[in-house]
Order: structure tokens, then C-alpha cells, then sequence
């Protein structure tokens, strides 16, 4: 089969990160199709809020916006935050960040996971993306100037180049023999969306307490969206209060910072895990979103990640074009996994230390923690540099 007979890129996962890379490599002039196992349920204004939402960072709400989807999310149902304050449960150490003293008008946006989803996949078809689904890749392998991809029904599809979206526990990944590092936090995050008795104040609110962090996340309708993170057994039995019970407790966990807890939606949890790939390519194959980092999210940056990695390849992929050269060579591959890996790498590791020093319990530790939060607070040239970090400047 001749170069120009195959696909620029397949891409495997539909998720938002998977998604958003096969439309920005469509819309950069690639032939790309998507392979995902089911496509998505649509999204509705009148159904229920997911459960699972997303804080969008400045540099994801750019990206989206060049796909042309952000005024569709936009427009549909969204929360931007315009405020962070972050307080330890055990010292009262606080740090707050705000987006005016950053000179934006949000320092990011609150949005379901299934809206951006919904909105990527409905830009698709326009952008020229083909789209496999369902279908399964069974296995692949490196061909001198293509990607053989074995699929479950038995067809075969080729492409110059494979792109590895398929979630934390990649199959892919697995297949191209690339190892992982990292560990099992014994911790998941109960999610639910609850109604307090005083506004949010577009101000995302997050407590360190002992077992782990609560988040108070403002939605668009006025409630809060609750990330707590919790070691296995107390999630557990969290998740089996009765609403009234747990009500209290999310009030007692956030401090009662927005009044009493008067009412909340079903919960859900999933396991918190920290994983790294030890590298982000292979012949004609690269890794993106959490194929390629799962992080703790206490930082809200994990799609942020994902996103970021999607920018790195297409600009990758359209330089090495423009050079006249082959977007699936090892040494353009190898550039764009230096450079995501080494990023993504340090975020992780740094949301992970973060983790670690807010479960410090001995008093002289919790004592010099403190210290280190009020510090911070008072120093405003980092402070900015952490924010800029955060919004993906």
C-alpha cells in the first residue's frame, strides 16, 4: 500500500483527550481516523449534570477554541472560576489565588466531561475525521513506513502513524511493551453534586484534611460539584450514608465554608492511582492522555495534561511536515515524547509530593507545612508563577 493510500494517523480512544487529537490533526490538513469501542451517549441540557466533570484550564479553553468547539461548550453549560482558596484542615494555612490579579477573567472553567466529549465528537464528520465505531484494535505492528492494525472483526486498517488514546489501562500500551511506574494511593475519590445553603462565589474551594482533599467545584446552576478523596474503607462507607448523613459529613469536610449541605445527587467513586509510562513512543506509535500519565487529582490538571499532549503532537507532526519530512520517523516521535513526557512527568511527580506533605501528621511537620503555605501566599511573584504553570502558560 503507498504512503498516500493510508491515513496520516489512527487514533485509538474517543475519549475528550482522544477526541480533541484526531480533530486537531484533522483540522491541521492530516488524514485521520478515530477507532473508539462506543461512541458516547449525547449530551442534553435537560438531563441531570454529570457526575464527572472537568477543571479546564486557560490553555485547554485555547485549544478547544481552535478546534472550534469552546463556543458550543460554551454556550451549553458551563462555570468559570474566577477564584481558588485552598485552606489546611490541620494548621489553617490558606492560599488563594485570584484572575484578576492575573489579568484573565477566569482562571478556569468548570465543565462536564461528557458535554466536551459530546461537542468534539459532533465536529468529526466536518473536520473529515473517519470514524471506526465500535470497533476494537486486536494488535498492531511497525511496518517500515506505516502502522498495520489488526482489528477485532478481523479487518485490517494502516496508518503512517498510531496514536495510543485509550485510557489509564491502555491495552495499546501494553502491546507496544512500554512499562509504567508509579502507585496505588489506596485512596477514591467519592464524586457527587451537592446544594449549599450560601453561593459558591465562582470560587473553587479546596480543605486538606487528614484522609485527603475535599473540592467544592462551582457549576453552572449554583451547586458545587465535591471531588473528596478518601482512603478505601471510609469511601466506602461514605458512599453508603444515607443523603442526610452525608450531607453532614461534606459540610464538616468543607469546613461548612458555604453554610450547611441541604442537599445532594447520587454518589460514585473511582480508585486514585499514580501512573507514568516509562517512555511515550514506539515505532509509528505515541501515547497521549492517560495512556501515558494517570495523576492524583488534587491539582484538577489531568486532562489539562492530556489536552496539552494533543497541542505537542500536532505542532510536532505539522513541523516535521512542513520540513518535508515523515510525521511517523522515529526522531519526530522521539521529540514530541521528550518533551510531553519530561512536562507531564514533573506535574505528576509534583502533585504526588503535594499528596504526600498534606498527609503529614506528626505536629512539627504539620507545624512547618504551615509555614510553607503562608509563605507562599506572601510571595506573589511565585504565586504567579504557579498560576501561569496551572493555566498551561
Amino acid at each position: 500500500m503507498s504512503r498516500r493510500a493510508i491515513p496520516d494517523a489512527a487514533v485509538v480512544g474517543g475519549g475528550m483527550v482522544g477526541a480533541a487529537c484526531a480533530l486537531a490533526l484533522a483540522r491541521a490538513g492530516f488524514d485521520t481516523c478515530l477507532i473508539e469501542a462506543r461512541a458516547p451517549a449525547p449530551w442534553r441540557s435537560e438531563d441531570e449534570v454529570d457526575l464527572r466533570v472537568v477543571a479546564l484550564a486557560p490553555s485547554s479553553a485555547t485549544l478547544l477554541r481552535d478546534l472550534g468547539v469552546w463556543e458550543a461548550i460554551a454556550a451549553a453549560r458551563v462555570s468559570p472560576y474566577r477564584h481558588v482558596h485552598v485552606w489546611d484542615a490541620e494548621n489553617g494555612a490558606a492560599l488563594d489565588f485570584d484572575a484578576a490579579q492575573q489579568g484573565r477573567d477566569a482562571l478556569g472553567w468548570i465543565v462536564e466531561n461528557r458535554l466536551v466529549q459530546d461537542r468534539l465528537w459532533q465536529a468529526l464528520d466536518a473536520a473529515g475525521v473517519r470514524r471506526l465505531c465500535p470497533a476494537e484494535v486486536r494488535d498492531f505492528a511497525a511496518r517500515e513506513e506505516r502502522a498495520a492494525l489488526e482489528l477485532a472483526d478481523g479487518s485490517a486498517l494502516s496508518a503512517r502513524l498510531l496514536v495510543a488514546a485509550d485510557g489509564a489501562q491502555s491495552p495499546l500500551r501494553g502491546r507496544a511493551g512500554i512499562a509504567t511506574r508509579g502507585r496505588d494511593y489506596g485512596q477514591r475519590a467519592v464524586v457527587a453534586h451537592v446544594t449549599t445553603e450560601r453561593p459558591h462565589e465562582h470560587t473553587a474551594w479546596q480543605r486538606f484534611l487528614p484522609g485527603g482533599p475535599i473540592a467544592l467545584l462551582p457549576l453552572a446552576d449554583g451547586r458545587c460539584s465535591i471531588v473528596w478523596s478518601l482512603p478505601d474503607a471510609e469511601a466506602a462507607r461514605v458512599l453508603a450514608l444515607d443523603d442526610a448523613a452525608f450531607c453532614a459529613e461534606v459540610g464538616l469536610a468543607g469546613d461548612f465554608r458555604l453554610g450547611r449541605v441541604v442537599a445532594t445527587t447520587p454518589r460514585a467513586a473511582f480508585p486514585l492511582h499514580l501512573k507514568l509510562a516509562e517512555r511515550y513512543d514506539a515505532e509509528r506509535f505515541v501515547l497521549l492522555g492517560d495512556a501515558a500519565h494517570a495523576v492524583h487529582p488534587l491539582a484538577g490538571q489531568g486532562v489539562n495534561l492530556g489536552l496539552r499532549d494533543v497541542t505537542e503532537l500536532r505542532d510536532t507532526l505539522l513541523a516535521a511536515r512542513d520540513a518535508g519530512g515523515d510525521i511517523g520517523a522515529v526522531h519526530v516521535l522521539r521529540r514530541y515524547a521528550r518533551r510531553r513526557r519530561s512536562a507531564d512527568t514533573l506535574d505528576a511527580l509534583s502533585f504526588d509530593v503535594l499528596a504526600r506533605v498534606f498527609a503529614w501528621q506528626a505536629e512539627p511537620l504539620v507545624a512547618l507545612r504551615g509555614l510553607g503555605v503562608r509563605l507562599l501566599d506572601r510571595l506573589t511573584p511565585l504565586k504567579r508563577r504557579l498560576a501561569e504553570h496551572a493555566a498551561g502558560v
